[in-house]
């Protein structure tokens, strides 16, 4: 049984894969990488949900990047690292779209990730757009 953190760090790299592929290519990469991840890990239940979420992010995209590039003044997206870019998608996500999940606990959750996978000022980084966005 997977928590949620992980099931989330699951997402995040799966939305990472977004900066190095489109289209089929990007499916093909995610199946590639989740088939990977099920020897280790979720149940078929934890997978589907991965699966599903990462494809609802995707979908929205271009909506999510728009709230991004206002909420991230003086920062273009296509500048931002691509760790804290697949971090935000995430977490902006989570707070427009996911209402199961606190805003509180996306900023949060976010920041965690920024921690684990980001630079020393993705952090801070992270947790100054998401503040701008709510």
């Amino acid at each position: 049984m997977m928590s949620r953190r992980e099931i989330r760090e699951q997402i995040f790299k799966l939305l990472f894969l977004l900066e190095f592929y489109r289209g089929e290519e990007l499916n093909e990469q995610a199946e590639l990488y989740l088939n990977e991840v099920e020897e280790v890990a979720p149940s078929e239940q934890e997978s589907e949900y991965i699966r599903a979420k990462f494809h609802k992010i995707e979908e929205k995209l271009s909506e999510l990047d728009e709230v991004l590039s206002k909420a991230s003044t003086g920062w273009k997206l296509n500048r931002m690292g691509k760790v804290d870019l697949a971090i935000l998608r995430l977490a902006a996500y989570e707070i427009k779209e996911d209402e199961d999940i606190p805003v509180g606990v996306a900023i949060n959750e976010a920041v965690e990730l920024a921690k684990k996978f980001g630079g020393d000022d993705s952090p801070a980084f992270v947790n100054g757009v998401l503040a701008k966005l709510v």
